[in-house]
């Protein structure tokens, strides 16, 4: 199962790309669509959607999550935010994809991440789930659209039922995979 995650924004646009193959994740590719914050945002919104469309097109993804609003003081904000992520939307229906919506909360929680941690914190746990080490991310755009993935995969929503699912396994979370990848030497003690 791909999914490409999706965190929006009407200036960066920030998209990453994880696959669950065998109950093992896999970052496939992320980055971050910039366009000109000058612009009008009737054209900054089409250069956004010609830019996540060809990333879509790239890495064909078999569904798309997009990152939900949180609450703003700011109703101009809200509402800019509100159609960067009409685009994000546009174009995963166009594409013919389902679309998962998750609120940032779930989204941050999902990969371990607490309540008052900022997006350092939220980055880091994406390095360690996907095995990339020391890799520093151009702008935490692209980390959060990987955490919006892993949230999706880690919701078990994919529709199709993975390899594990397949052989009477239980599906592993996001948070599962983790404390695997933390500690792989530990074992469950077998019941006597």
């Amino acid at each position: 199962m791909r999914v490409l995650g999706v965190d929006p924004g009407s200036r960066f646009m920030g998209y990453g790309v994880v696959e669950e193959k065998r109950g093992r994740l896999a970052h496939v590719g992320h980055g971050v669509i910039k366009v000109d914050e000058s612009a009008p945002l009737a054209s900054r919104l089409k250069d956004l959607h010609a830019a996540l469309a060809e990333a879509l097109a790239r890495y064909r993804p078999d569904s798309v999550a997009v990152e939900g609003l949180f609450t703003f003081r700011n109703a101009r904000s809200a509402l800019v935010l509100g159609h960067a992520r009409g685009v994000a939307l546009l174009a995963a229906a166009q594409a013919g994809l389902t679309v998962y919506e998750y609120a940032p909360a779930k989204v941050k929680k999902s990969v371990g991440a607490g309540g008052a941690d900022g997006k350092d914190a939220v980055g880091r746990m994406v390095r360690t789930l996907l095995s990339l080490g020391a890799e520093k991310f151009e702008r935490a755009d692209a980390s959060d659209a990987l955490a919006v993935a892993l949230c999706h995969l880690n919701q078990g929503r994919a529709g199709v039922p993975s390899a594990m699912a397949a052989s009477g396994k239980k599906r592993k979370g996001a948070a599962a995979l983790l404390a695997d990848r933390l500690a792989p030497s530990y074992r469950k003690p077998e019941a006597r």
